[in-house]
């Protein structure tokens, strides 16, 4: 009879030590509307900015998004499908594929990338992008957070993109594509949502900007955004 009992309470013990490891770790989701903006600028263009995971702890599913509309109708847009690992505290190694498009023109990526986030509490996205014909893109973002009081939060950011090879039919060259810094002030009215207030700036560079001027466009650009931040 103690041997039964002690049996039952091994496997009930086992049991319970199961349960709590499933529950340690549930499978979760949340949606990040990073920006949701327009601007200034003359044909009041509006963007989007989100992002999408579902997963645990290790292993999640992105969605990730971003895009541009001017007058309704949609300049450049993107959309990454990716499985995410985690690979150390803080940081993720992601891997998927990438299907933008601009000028009307779609392209097709493979994704290698890595995500997290740097000491100082830097939020750090770097992704190469693998294309067709030895087609070849890389991507630098980092993003911080200054807290400025329990309700105002100053965000800076800045993104860099450079290219392998021309690519005149979505107006970009070879090398260094453009840079892309902001700052944007919000009000947390609850941590889920915050609108804002910044300024965004956006500099063409090489072979990029030459094919800007050919076409009469700009090279920088400085712009006043208003919009809202959120997450579920």
């Amino acid at each position: 009879m103690k041997k039964l009992i002690v049996i039952s309470a091994f496997l009930l013990s086992l049991t319970n030590q199961s349960f709590a490891a499933m529950e340690d770790d549930p499978v979760l989701t949340k949606f990040m509307l990073n920006e949701f903006e327009t601007s200034d600028e003359a044909e009041n263009p509006f963007t989007w900015n989100a992002q999408l995971w579902i997963g645990k702890d290790l292993n999640k599913f992105w969605i990730k998004t971003e895009g541009e509309q001017e007058d309704g109708r949609t300049e450049e847009s993107e959309v990454q499908l990716l499985y995410s690992k985690a690979i150390a505290p803080y940081w993720d190694i992601q891997m998927g594929v990438r299907r933008d498009n601009r000028n009307d023109i779609d392209r097709d990526w493979l994704v290698i990338g890595y995500e997290g986030l740097a000491p100082y509490f830097f939020e750090i996205d770097t992704a190469l992008f693998l294309g067709k014909s030895g087609q070849a893109a890389l991507r630098l973002e980092a993003e911080y957070e200054l807290i400025l009081t329990q309700k105002l939060v100053l965000s800076p950011e800045v993104e860099v993109n450079i290219y392998a090879e021309e690519d005149s039919e979505r107006s970009t060259g070879a090398g260094l594509s453009n840079i892309e810094a902001g700052v944007r002030l919000r009000y947390e009215i609850r941590r889920e949502f915050a609108p804002y207030i910044g300024v965004t700036w956006n500099s063409l560079y090489g072979d990029t900007a030459d094919i800007a001027k050919t076409s009469g466009d700009e090279a920088s650009n400085t712009s006043v955004v208003i919009g809202i931040r959120a997450w579920f």
